[in-house]
């Protein structure tokens, strides 16, 4: 069966309206402040939300190195992009059950039990978004992938302004443990009426790349890497500038470390992280046809590198919600390039196999959250900073030899 227009526009409203539900889940699920807030009010310091993070961020993208070789060798990849999704849906849903049913006296006792479930929730999602980007690929016209992409992140945005505030009234209105048990839960029923566009797809087009195991998959890595330079520039520009993602959870154990905020503190983080979502999203999505995206990377790098000399700088609680901000349009048009980009380096038949490659980028993003929570509690925040910065200064490279065209 051939993709139709009306087939695409179908698509296209299915993985709009998981978008949007995921968005008002995301705040719910929120991985830069939500889940590391609570871990640190659970009585986790530096170490744990180095390990967080690590499953969370960069773990949960490298064990799509895995995942790739066996989802290639499937025709139809929907039922693999729903298991994925529920798996997240019900590791979110005993998340909030565990923290509901346990008093705060208790959380100390249950962090790793936090952590078992939190990689649940992490694999799910790694599992599922290489069917995401393989269906995506095929499934809506070429023409609108570009605009789908920015669509998406100003109605993700708008959508998570408005529930990014009902968070802040969740999260006030009770205290620990029971405040995150029910953001938690409020996170895992939305994530299920997300997964109500996925349902609806129609995958016309099959698309199979035969791997007989990992050792196959790592040889054709070997190939694609001589065959395509582009795709050794892409691996280096995310094992670079993918540790931005990984900035955030940190910066939130600073303010708490050095300001001592509180969780209506971390509510307004939250907020401001959205507020930079959407405004980036929505001058993005107004420049659609203009922008190309190595301006948008070289943008990021810049931003990037503000956030933490910005940081460095602040001497007050009050000035940290202006990082997250950037944190915020860092995280967007960070989501935003990397999967344009991927869709440009890749081709129709390797795209799910090409998304399992990004796992190879994901070593540095991986061990980073884990060397940055051991260098904080050793040696204190400044180096974290340091080692941060000189990262993100050798992606400018990789974005030069990228040179993306679209």
């Amino acid at each position: 069966m051939n993709l139709t227009s009306k087939i695409s526009n179908r698509n296209f409203f299915s993985f709009l309206w998981h978008a949007s539900f995921l968005a008002f889940a995301g705040v719910f699920m929120d991985v830069d402040t939500i889940i590391p807030a609570m871990l640190i009010e659970s009585g986790g310091g530096a170490i744990h939300v180095g390990i967080m993070t690590a499953i969370l961020l960069g773990g949960a993208s490298f064990t799509q190195l895995f995942f790739a070789p066996y989802i290639s060798n499937k025709f139809y990849k929907k039922k693999y992009l729903l298991l994925g999704i529920n798996s997240r849906i019900f590791s979110l849903l005993g998340l909030g059950l565990i923290l509901f049913y346990l008093q705060a006296q208790h959380s100390i006792h249950i962090i790793w039990i936090i952590f078992v479930l939190i990689t649940i929730f992490a694999l799910g999602g790694a599992f599922a978004n290489i069917s995401y980007t393989d269906i995506l690929g095929k499934s809506v016209l070429e023409e609108k992938r570009k605009s789908f992409l920015s669509f998406k992140q100003i109605i993700a945005g708008i959508v998570v302004l408005f529930s990014a505030f009902l968070a802040r009234k969740v999260l006030n209105n009770s205290s620990f443990p029971l405040n995150y048990a029910f953001t938690f839960m409020i996170g895992s029923f939305a994530l299920l009426i997300a997964s109500f566009g996925f349902w609806n797809l129609k995958e016309t087009e099959p698309s199979m790349l035969k791997i007989s195991g990992f050792q196959e998959f790592i040889r054709i890595l070997k190939s694609e890497l001589k065959r395509n330079p582009k795709l050794v520039y892409f691996l280096g520009f995310i094992n670079t500038q993918g540790v931005v993602v990984s900035f955030l959870p940190f910066l939130l154990l600073y303010a708490k470390e050095i300001f001592q905020t509180q969780s209506n503190d971390t509510a307004m983080f939250l907020v401001f992280k959205v507020v930079g979502i959407v405004l980036v999203s929505f001058l993005i999505l107004l420049s659609t046809n203009r922008i190309k995206y190595k301006w948008l990377l070289y943008g990021n790098v810049f931003l990037s590198l503000t956030m933490a000399i910005g940081t460095i700088l602040i001497n007050d609680a009050i000035q940290i919600k202006y990082i997250f901000i950037l944190g915020g349009i860092v995280y967007s048009i960070f989501s935003i390039t990397m999967n344009g980009v991927l869709l440009e380096v890749s081709g129709k038949e390797n795209r799910a196999i090409y998304t399992g490659f990004v796992g190879a980028g994901n070593i540095i993003p991986a061990i980073f959250p884990l060397m940055a929570g051991y260098l904080i509690r050793v040696f204190g925040f400044q180096i974290f900073f340091l080692l941060y910065i000189l990262i993100i200064f050798f992606s400018i490279f990789f974005i030069y030899k990228l040179n993306c065209k679209k």
